[in-house]
């Protein structure tokens, strides 16, 4: 058995903006899955769901991504019918609470980070990357099992960015988990980093979960009102509930994190 941590970010690793309130915080939400469980079930059973409702062909592949489903546009036009977008949302929920796969969120104050380290900062998406792997090392040790990481193309220049963070605690380790532990239960020192256009499953529910993920845990914190999560973002966070990993029945710290 091998798990793969697929991995998705809400907001940007800028530290200069985290004055300006929408960019104050970065998250970076991880999904991990058994691969053979990817490829027997969760990925056959998401296409069926988009044949079902979209002009969906292996040559041109819808991808489900956040911000295209809840605009409605293009592909996914015949969610603009109510009744068909109830039954689309409805069969996808019960999709995601179906499959069997974990999440680990961490978020950032980066504004809170700026302030803590006037002189020496890390860089935020180096923090929360480090953080989610650690993580995944401690889930990799408790199942007895060993695994890789992916995470979403954004381009040459932060593809370089993403590959040369990961490579730096391949090589280093972090504050906590030295090297050795690292390398013990990761099969792969190279970063696999892959475009949307894939049709990669577990990147798609990275994208789907990682912006509710991201709102529930400001809310716990105070940063966010109740009143501002929708409702079907609302139904995503009562599933999130029972994905969160947890280490020792304690998932704060572990399966959520605030920073």
């Amino acid at each position: 058995m091998k798990y793969r941590i697929y991995i998705d970010e809400v907001g940007n690793h800028h530290i200069g903006s985290s004055i300006i309130p929408a960019e104050r915080f970065l998250s970076l939400t991880g999904v991990i899955a058994d691969l053979d469980y990817v490829r027997s079930i969760i990925h056959p059973q998401m296409e069926s769901l988009k044949e079902k409702y979209f002009m969906h062909h292996p040559d041109e592949p819808i991808i489900f991504h956040r911000k295209e489903l809840i605009n409605k546009k293009e592909s996914f036009s015949p969610l603009r019918d109510k009744v068909k977008r109830i039954e689309f949302d409805n069969e996808l929920l019960m999709l995601l609470e179906s499959w069997e796969y974990i999440v680990i969120t961490v978020c950032l104050d980066k504004k809170s980070h700026l302030e803590t380290y006037k002189s020496w900062r890390y860089d935020p998406y180096h923090y929360c990357l480090a953080i989610v792997l650690e993580r995944f090392v401690f889930y990799l040790e408790g199942v007895t099992e060993k695994g890789d990481i992916m995470i979403e193309s954004r381009g040459g220049r932060e593809d370089r960015r993403l590959k040369k963070s990961f490579n730096k605690i391949w090589e280093n380790g972090t504050e906590y988990v030295e090297p050795e532990r690292i390398n013990s239960v990761l099969t792969s020192k190279q970063l696999k980093v892959k475009p949307k256009k894939l049709n990669i499953a577990g990147l798609q529910i990275a994208d789907l979960l990682a912006y509710p993920s991201r709102n529930e845990i400001l809310s716990e914190n105070g940063h966010l009102n109740q009143n501002q999560i929708k409702l079907f973002t609302g139904k995503l966070i009562k599933i999130l509930s029972k994905k969160y990993y947890n280490k020792n029945g304690k998932f704060y710290g572990y399966g959520k994190k605030f920073i």
